[in-house]
């Protein structure tokens, strides 16, 4: 890493053409990866990364350049490279930066290591714990990744920060198959953690699971079509509010006026029992850090309190533009992007009823226990997304399982009218596909959807 002398020479060297903001992120990324297919173990790979990257805000213009290398000479190279295209003023802007402490006893935790041999352990105990269910399992996969990301960012208000994001993430996704019909359970655990991770999340308990819940769909009936009431359960995790709400709250795209909730700050857009928060400081979760790719302190952010638009998730240059606070959300998949707004850690907030009487209220309806895929548009929240683990709901009691059920609708609509909020909070873990890819996890309590269309056969 380079000394605050050095990085203070680039930044002043970035700016010297003009410019009202510069900024250097330099990051060492080491990682793990294996992955099991057809029984048995198809890649293991292991691998360092480093580059950085450097960035000139001029007005509403950005440059951005990006190196493999990092050395003071290449860095200072690449300045002047980027100076040179802005052609702007020659100034000289004195830049001092003063060095933060990263006081997260998440990030800074001891983490458990392990052997490679070790993790490929634990990726064939997955693939054979599925495959123990007999013949009808046809195809598992198991895929095990764990990085180690260093970062040093500085910029010319500043700051520097050095940090260490550690994350360890493994997926187990099972076919099965019956005369015909197949159906596919998935577990995905992931966190700012090492090796524990195995110990959080047992490899056994959920190869179980998804497994489990793919065999029990085999025999379910199809699911009914039309309009009904729906329960989505918190095993369900956050799914909904990510990706047909949560993209529409992000500045860049309050900026562009492509966002339905654009002008809506203070106003309703949500029932009075939803509120709606996006935290990067939650204790181990897969969305978490001390400070986002810019060198802002994670924060929890309220986005919607008791169905009140509240604000955005910004990053530095979304804010600026649209005179808002920086909510510590700009984040880029590598040195190779520049950062944008984006989700950490995103969650409905629990309410205070029991789970289960939500499930009694319900005289017919669909209970979601698991998503799958879909699609969503992020400039209206129209949804479709499948479900792959539904159970009808008759007179109260959750009665049979159903197969191939879709749920079709609005996602800020579908806030407007959630009726009924639960005390639990379940969450998943993914890597959000935004123009480049992030570590997220989303979650929400169980929840009650008076009407909404349900896909199905007739």
């Amino acid at each position: 890493m380079l000394s605050c002398e050095n990085m203070e020479e680039i930044l002043q060297t970035s700016l010297r053409n003009g410019g009202d903001f510069a900024e250097v992120f330099i990051e060492e990324s080491r990682g793990n990866s294996i992955s099991c297919e057809d029984d048995k173990i198809e890649k293991i790979s292991s691998g360092t990364e480093a580059g950085a990257g450097i960035r000139v805000i001029n007005g509403k213009e950005t440059a951005y350049i990006a190196s493999s290398a990092t050395s003071f000479e290449a860095l200072r190279e690449a300045a002047l490279k980027i100076s040179d295209s802005l052609n702007g003023e020659k100034k000289v802007k004195k830049i001092s930066l003063r060095p933060q402490v990263n006081s997260s006893t998440v990030a800074r935790s001891v983490v458990k290591n392990a052997s490679l041999d070790e993790k490929t352990e634990k990726v064939h105990l997955l693939n054979k714990t599925a495959r123990s269910f007999g013949s009808n399992v046809k195809q598992v996969t198991v895929r095990y990744a764990d990085t180690n990301q260093a970062v040093s960012i500085a910029n010319s208000d500043g700051i520097y920060v050095e940090d260490n994001r550690i994350r360890t993430r493994y997926y187990i996704n099972v076919i099965v198959e019956k005369n015909g019909i197949l159906q596919t359970g998935y577990e995905a655990p992931g966190g700012t953690v090492g090796f524990e991770l195995f110990d959080q999340h047992p490899p056994e308990k959920n190869a179980r699971r998804a497994t489990e819940r793919a065999l029990r769909m085999l025999d379910a009936p199809h699911a009914p079509a039309g309009k009904m009431m729906v329960v989505l359960h918190s095993d369900a995790g956050g799914t909904l509010i990510h990706e047909a709400c949560g993209h529409a709250l992000e500045a860049d795209f309050i900026m562009k006026g492509t966002s339905i909730f654009g002008g809506k700050v203070g106003k309703k857009v949500a029932s009075e029992l939803v509120t709606v928060v996006d935290d990067a400081t939650m204790a181990g979760k897969f969305g978490t850090y001390a400070f986002d790719d810019e060198g802002t302190p994670g924060q929890k952010t309220i986005l919607i309190e008791n169905g009140t638009l509240k604000g955005f998730l910004s990053d530095r240059y979304n804010a600026k533009l649209l005179n808002i606070p920086m909510s510590g959300n700009g984040r880029r998949e590598s040195y190779k992007h520049k950062p944008v707004p984006r989700m950490t850690n995103t969650i409905i907030a629990p309410g205070k009823m029991d789970p289960d009487e939500i499930v009694a209220s319900v005289q017919n309806g669909l209970l979601v226990k698991r998503m799958g895929g879909g699609q969503v548009d992020v400039v209206n929240g129209d949804f479709v997304f499948e479900i792959t683990e539904g159970y009808l709901i008759e007179n109260g009691k959750i009665k049979y399982p159903v197969r191939g059920a879709i749920l079709t609708g609005n996602g800020p609509k579908v806030l407007e009218i959630i009726d009924m909020v639960g005390s639990d909070l379940g969450f998943q873990t993914g890597v959000c596909g935004k123009f480049d890819h992030a570590p997220v996890s989303d979650a929400q309590p169980t929840i009650r959807i008076p009407e909404i269309v349900v896909g199905g056969r007739m």
